[in-house]
């Protein structure tokens, strides 16, 4: 028999002890504390746990603000607060912040076992349904794959990945990494078939190409342009999984009129794909019409994206006033928040956030980082929690109150990596580990793509050079000096630039105000 262990909060615990020590002889593993910040510490460094018990009215901090603070933490774990206040808008507020269950005092010892057993049984059941559906889509897999013969079925059975993949968060343990892990790796294996044959008439407007970074301002934003001020959102480096979690936030205050995932272009990092969204052009497109905006490398090719809006605007006849803002630091956010009122004057508003490209590129140069977010279900509440602290959740706040239209969307996503490849090149070849440009490319694997005329897939030419090379699933590219050195320190970082599902299926979601 499973047993569980019970956190319990309460300034007054010591009197409590009589039901703790029922609760023991029930086989209940119990930990009790006596302050809402020493179990915060806790669950800070534990995950060892089932349920929280906690009182709604101790010193410091009170129980509602402490049920906020643990499911920023641990979103799915189950509460059951305990009160002496039995007012229904404290009621209707602590069920609202997704309790479990709520015990009035004096505490009858019965009815709180039969409501720890009722939660911990309803969470037992929930989590057998989930893998118990998970067991059959992974069962139908095969199937579901020869079905995907066009981008709208990869993107439909991506969403449905990404689905089971949240749901399986929810469950009490690990047993399903293994089958999910190599789920990814045979679907990311066919989608990179599939974007191989296709990417070239894709780039090049054939009747069936899907809607791609250069198409979605065009095809989506400009048209909405017009009686109510528009937000465009771009959240950099936002993996569709990632939006997933945040959307149970902005859904509180937000209607999610469309959620519509559309494909990066290749390579899928900052300086072609967000570019490409910005400009409605490819990157050959954007080399040969503006050279002076993404001609010399060495100024860098993410820094005239207004640049590059403002003249796609005009080739589309807007003529419009539009704010553009990027949100690299702490500080930035800070500054852009004090003045987020002044962007109703315009019909556009263009604000980028960096916050996830920068996690992800840390997570592979730095230790701490890497620890924090170590595989896909860390990274998800990693981007959560940066979520609801950071400039672009006030500005979301403040828009739900506004009569305004809400996009969201990026350029690209991102994948954790685990099979380095051996790549031999010169000195001019660039230093992404996802793709790479450049003369005398030669690699050590056959599954990868290469590109001989990068023009044919709207690439431009780099110095005299114009082949490129991409990898596909999980791979990342290392050069033979240290090989075994860098492959050990980038092994599962979280990388783009290649192909994968991860990079190229992301989010575009409209949003309107609820609450208007």
């Amino acid at each position: 028999m499973q047993r569980y262990k019970i956190l319990w909060v309460d300034d007054e615990i010591d009197l409590l002890k009589p039901y703790v020590l029922t609760l023991q002889e029930k086989n209940f593993e119990i930990e009790t504390f006596n302050n809402p910040y020493s179990i915060l510490e806790y669950i800070d460094q534990n995950n060892d746990f089932d349920l929280i018990l906690l009182d709604e009215n101790m010193p410091g901090k009170s129980g509602l603000s402490l049920i906020k603070d643990i499911k920023d933490k641990k979103p799915f774990v189950p509460i059951i607060m305990i009160t002496k206040n039995e007012e229904e808008d404290i009621m209707d507020e602590a069920i609202g912040s997704m309790i479990s269950d709520y015990l009035i005092k004096p505490l009858n010892p019965n009815q709180l076992l039969i409501s720890i057993k009722k939660v911990l049984q309803n969470m037992d059941l929930v989590s057998n349904k989930i893998k118990s559906d998970y067991l059959r889509f992974f069962r139908d897999l095969d199937n579901k794959i020869i079905d995907c013969k066009d981008h709208h079925d990869w993107i439909s059975l991506y969403t449905e990945l990404v689905k089971w993949e949240i749901n399986l968060d929810l469950t009490s343990n690990n047993d399903f990494d293994e089958f999910l892990t190599s789920q990814k790796k045979e679907l990311n294996n066919k989608f990179s078939e599939f974007v191989i044959h296709n990417y070239q008439n894709w780039i090049n407007n054939s009747v069936n190409s899907p809607l791609m970074s250069n198409d979605i301002l065009k095809n989506k934003i400009f048209k909405q342009i017009g009686d109510k001020p528009v937000f465009l959102i771009v959240i950099d480096n936002l993996r569709y999984d990632q939006w997933k979690i945040i959307e149970s936030d902005i859904s509180k205050i937000f209607h999610i009129n469309q959620d519509k995932p559309y494909l990066s272009i290749l390579p899928t990092t900052t300086e072609y794909s967000r570019n490409a969204l910005f400009s409605g052009l490819n990157p050959l497109e954007m080399s040969n019409n503006y050279p002076e905006l993404w001609g010399d490398k060495s100024k860098g090719l993410n820094n005239r994206e207004y640049e590059f809006l403002d003249q796609n605007l005009k080739r589309n006849n807007l003529n419009i006033k539009h704010s553009y803002h990027k949100i690299i630091s702490h500080s930035d956010g800070l500054n852009f928040s004090k003045k987020k009122s002044d962007l109703l004057r315009y019909d556009l508003n263009s604000i980028v956030f960096n916050f996830i490209d920068m996690l992800s590129h840390s997570s592979s140069e730095n230790k701490l980082f890497k620890n924090l977010a170590y595989d896909e279900k860390s990274f998800r509440s990693f981007s959560r929690s940066w979520f609801k602290n950071s400039s672009l959740s006030d500005l979301i706040n403040y828009l739900s109150k506004q009569d305004v239209k809400v996009f969201i969307t990026t350029d690209h996503g991102t994948i954790r990596v685990n099979q380095p490849v051996k790549i031999r090149a010169n000195k001019e070849t660039n230093t992404n580990m996802r793709f790479k440009y450049g003369k005398n490319l030669n690699v050590e694997n056959d599954n990868i793509f290469i590109v001989k005329n990068g023009e044919k897939i709207g690439l431009p030419k780099h110095s005299i050079f114009n082949k490129y090379i991409f990898s596909v699933q999980n791979q990342y590219f290392l050069y033979p000096k240290n090989f075994n050195y860098y492959s050990k320190n980038f092994m599962n970082s979280f990388q783009h630039g290649g192909i994968s599902m991860e990079e190229m299926i992301i989010p575009f979601v409209e949003l309107s105000p609820k609450f208007l």
